[in-house]
């Protein structure tokens, strides 16, 4: 296999598009990525020629679109590394996979969760909720200027009332890896189950949840080249077997009387009523696409762009980076001196680049870099020199235009 950037971008049909009349530079996948036609197709197909309720049905559709779902769950297991697709439920997206496994913890008043400053929101507000509705404390870990997280910190501030380390294992601004295999084998020769935010990670990088030994894993699929609406969350059997119902209705349910009711094993005990279908088809068939790439070559690519990018944005001596400048994925925090990055991003905007400006979803770690926004460069599968060419060129007219 080779790895054939043109070949890639004709399978995005937006791709095509122009912005102002500029071709398109889409640098904005870490917040949602592009959507190759074999998604498109996939999911208008599922709708067009064989479509209905799954798992309640004994007639032809029925069938086959229980087929189709269930064998899209069997996709996020083997592209991941799980054990089993019991393992994978599905959820309406990363945020609601932490939320389900936070419902589910046995929490008292002074029980601990362990997070770090570079977390995403969605890995942030139900621990909060937590603390608000039963006295949990949150401990944070501070990570050093260049974003990177000390793995011995994490581990030392585990205490007998932890009750889980949930981190992420990208940050969505610096595009930097945690120490995720460390923190795991620390936290659980202390007993600590972990949970991993992996929304960036999978994009970038190739997971193996065996292998990390991980607890539970969240990512969504509008990241991964795939439809919004739809997540997943892998667990192990037992801590799955462990969590409550997040949510009561059909489908969950093993027995309604009415004077009771008996649950289903998971990974049905977490998936109320009529789930989101289509997507989950569309999810498999983003994964089964994004499998069938080069994506060894496609990792290579996107490094050297990334150093590439990098080196140009320091060389224009009138940015500020944020995060290494070595040794990261392809997401690219900084800020234009004297300018508002959102005035940045519209500036950006009217050539025909596409990046994302605010705080992207992290204030804690907007606080600890001493900034209330930055604008963001983030790079896809189809990404390539001429995008980081039409970056540089923008932002030469936007310190123009604003500074």
């Amino acid at each position: 296999m080779s790895f054939d950037l043109q070949s890639v971008r004709a399978q995005f049909p937006i791709l095509q598009r122009q912005i102002h009349g500029k071709r398109l530079a889409y640098l904005d996948s870490a917040a949602s990525a592009q959507k190759p036609q074999a998604v498109i197709d996939a999911m208008t197909n599922a709708m067009a020629g064989s479509y209905a309720n799954v798992h309640r049905g004994l007639h032809t559709l029925a069938n086959e679109t229980t087929a189709a779902y269930e064998h899209a769950r069997e996709t996020v297991a083997r592209f991941i590394g799980a054990p089993s697709p019991d393992q994978i439920v599905f959820t309406k997206g990363a945020t609601e996979a932490i939320n389900l496994v936070a419902a589910g913890l046995d929490i008292a008043p002074g029980d601990e969760i362990i997070l770090t400053i570079l977390e995403h929101h969605a890995n942030i507000v139900p621990w909060h909720l937590l603390r608000e509705k039963k006295g949990a404390v949150l401990r944070w870990i501070d990570c050093d200027d260049e974003g990177r997280i000390d793995p011995d910190a994490v581990i030392a501030a585990i205490t007998p009332r932890t009750k889980i380390i949930a981190i992420t294992h990208m940050s969505n601004v610096m595009g930097v890896s945690m120490p995720a295999a460390e923190i795991i084998a620390g936290a659980h020769q202390r007993g600590v189950p972990v949970l991993l935010d992996g929304c960036q990670a999978v994009v970038h990088g190739e997971v193996d949840v065996t292998a990390l030994d991980v607890d539970f894993y969240a990512f969504s699929a509008h990241k991964l080249y795939g439809p919004t609406g739809i997540g997943a969350l892998y667990g192990k059997a037992e801590r799955l077997a462990a969590l409550p119902p997040y949510q009561g209705g059909g489908e969950m349910i093993e027995i309604v009387e009415t004077g009771r009711v008996t649950f289903a094993d998971p990974p049905q005990r977490f998936e109320a009523g009529t789930p989101p279908i289509i997507e989950a088809i569309g999810f498999g068939a983003a994964l089964t696409w994004l499998m069938a790439q080069d994506r060894p070559s496609a990792r290579a690519q996107e490094e050297a762009l990334t150093e590439m990018a990098i080196e140009r944005l320091a060389a224009l001596n009138c940015v500020t980076l944020y995060g290494p400048r070595h040794n990261k994925a392809g997401i690219i925090a900084f800020n234009l001196d004297a300018a508002h990055p959102h005035d940045v991003a519209q500036v950006l905007d009217r050539f025909g680049v596409a990046v994302r400006a605010g705080t992207h979803c992290a204030q804690p770690l907007m606080a600890r870099l001493g900034v209330t926004a930055t604008a963001r460069a983030s790079f896809a599968i189809h990404t390539g020199e001429d995008d980081i060419d039409a970056l540089i060129e923008g932002l030469q007219r936007a310190r123009t235009l604003l500074t």
